[in-house]
């Protein structure tokens, strides 16, 4: 085997293919969550397990314990989604007063 062949084996191997997007449930990622919270088996080995990543059960965690309140550094599902609805009923004000700008300008410019 010449080495060119054996360099590009090892450039493949070190390359991850990216992996799909996929969507869980929530009672799916609930019962992950419990898992981990269980304390038996470490976030590592149950994403392992489950063919997930870390990451994603990471954060599962985290927003679950933000939703119980044993954690405080962040925002609960429900102030997400408040902030979210509030956020967009401000950018749709914000077109409001736009138009009603543009409006009483052109009726200013008429009434002249």
């Amino acid at each position: 085997m010449g080495s060119g062949r054996m360099s590009s084996i090892m450039e493949s191997m070190g390359k991850k293919r990216p992996r799909p997007r996929r969507s869980f449930t929530a009672q799916f990622k609930a019962e992950i969550v419990e898992l981990c919270q269980r304390g038996d088996r470490t976030i590592r080995q149950v994403s392992d397990d489950f063919d997930l990543t870390e990451t994603a059960v990471r954060d599962w965690v985290k927003q679950a314990e933000l939703d119980t309140g044993t954690r405080s550094d962040g925002l609960s599902s429900d102030e997400k989604a408040e902030l979210a609805q509030l956020r967009r009923e401000n950018r749709r004000l914000r077109e409001d007063v736009d138009i009603l700008k543009r409006a009483t300008a052109f009726f200013a410019k008429e009434t002249r």
